[in-house]
């Protein structure tokens, strides 16, 4: 039998990192799952309000990760939050007390305003915690003797999980996956219509008639993968009152757009709207670990019990450090109100931009959208990759909606810097 230290020892494996672009993009083709069509740039490095590929390229980035990079890539606050923490401890479960978790609870609610919270990793995951949680406040605080629905709207978009894409109305997340949970639907129970966004009357509608046996309603301030859809002043609030009315759970999935990225702390602050419950995620850690949170009163959040929720690494130190740290720089660099300031001046100059390809500009702070009417050859997706030639990120959905969302620590220079390497790149896309 050979011994340990002889030839039959595994070689070392080979570095993870990727030499070139082509090779990053061959790799991942070749050994990972095909459940992204990702823009073909790799990203080997980032810092502020830019990143890199491999071969020193610079690129201004307008994604940030989906919202997830409010606070600009590797902020050195966030991550000496993180290596500090994980020379100390990482993770403990929550089979035990930690230090840090009850400190970073109270300031997280404290700083939106809420009494109590349950940490999860991921933004779907605290979506499913919230259904969870609204079925059984249905149950023990409403008295829903049978199964409690949860709605949602057309166009959503809470994550991929079994129980999230119960809710969702898009038919290529759904293809293929079903059954569904029962009961967790965007759609009328009577008649199987859509209960459109923007539209109150349907909720309405649905509460007219199931408001008696409805847990929550669970709704985006403003649709993010549909396109950056912003409601019409007002719609929110009737749809809160509507939920007040029937006593129903007012739900507001705040993952991509709060944390300051339209300008204030929440994006439903804008309509002056409190929700029951809140659901954070993204920016919570400012890209730098996965953390998220579903805030509620202590009301609602004691009809969990110990046992019947949870998560290994929900909580954990590391996260923890890293969510609070997060939350301050936002807090001490006015990030809210410069996106509210500087959201307004992006789309002043979009908006100037003379071309027939552009049908609408739209957006709130610093989370925008140019909707392209589209020509063979000129769709959204070979806009990206103009813009990507130009040194700019961008990502469409949808195949109309481009989103254009720079962290939130751009500067009012890079800015004017980068509508000018979108108007250019949209003149001449035009010719």
């Amino acid at each position: 039998m050979a011994s340990p230290t002889s030839s039959s020892t595994p070689s070392p494996l080979p570095p993870y990192t990727a030499a070139s672009s082509a090779d990053a993009m061959q790799l991942e083709d070749t050994h990972g799952a095909h459940n992204y069509h990702p823009l073909p740039v790799v990203i080997a490095r980032g810092s502020g309000v830019h990143v890199w590929d491999p071969e020193g390229r610079r690129y201004y980035d307008f994604l940030s990760a989906y919202s997830a990079v409010n606070q600009g890539h590797c902020h050195p606050r966030i991550v000496a939050a993180l290596t500090q923490q994980a020379q100390r401890l990482c993770l403990s479960s929550r089979a035990f007390y930690n230090d840090k978790l009850g400190a970073a609870e109270r300031f997280i609610t404290g700083f939106f305003g809420y009494e109590m919270m349950l940490p999860m990793n991921t933004g779907a995951e605290a979506v499913e915690t919230a259904i969870k949680l609204a079925r059984k406040w249905a149950r023990e605080r409403k008295g829903v003797a049978g199964d409690a629905l949860v709605l949602g709207v057309e166009g959503n978009f809470h994550g991929r999980t079994m129980g999230v894409v119960s809710l969702s109305t898009d038919a290529e997340c759904r293809g293929g996956f079903g059954p569904f949970l029962p009961g967790v639907t965007a759609a009328n129970p009577d008649t199987g219509a859509l209960i459109r966004y923007n539209h109150a009357e349907d909720l309405e509608a649905v509460l007219a008639a199931h408001g008696d046996r409805v847990a929550a309603f669970v709704v985006e301030p403003i649709q993010g993968e549909a396109g950056i859809r912003v409601p019409a002043p007002g719609y929110l609030r009737r749809c809160y009152d509507l939920c007040r009315k029937h006593n129903v759970l007012f739900v507001c999935d705040e993952i991509q757009t709060g944390v300051g990225r339209t300008g204030r702390l929440l994006a439903i602050e804008h309509e002056q709207v409190r929700p029951d419950v809140v659901i954070l995620g993204k920016a919570l850690s400012g890209g730098v670990y996965p953390v998220s949170a579903v805030l509620a009163s202590r009301d609602v959040m004691l009809c969990i019990r110990p046992g019947e929720h949870g998560s290994t690494y929900g909580g954990n130190p590391l996260a923890c450090a890293v969510a609070v740290a997060a939350l301050e720089v936002v807090r001490d660099e006015g990030l809210a109100a410069r996106a509210d300031e500087l959201g307004r001046r992006f789309r002043q100059g979009l908006r100037g931009i003379k071309s027939p390809l552009v049908k609408e500009v739209r957006g709130r702070g610093l989370l925008n959208a140019i909707e392209v009417s589209p020509a063979p050859g000129k769709t959204a997706w070979d806009l990206c990759l103009l813009l990507r030639d130009r040194g700019l990120l961008a990502k469409p959905t949808h195949d109309t909606v481009i989103r254009l969302a720079p962290p939130l620590t751009i500067t009012a220079e890079q800015l004017d810097e980068c509508v000018e390497i979108i108007v250019t790149a949209i003149n001449e896309f035009s010719e």
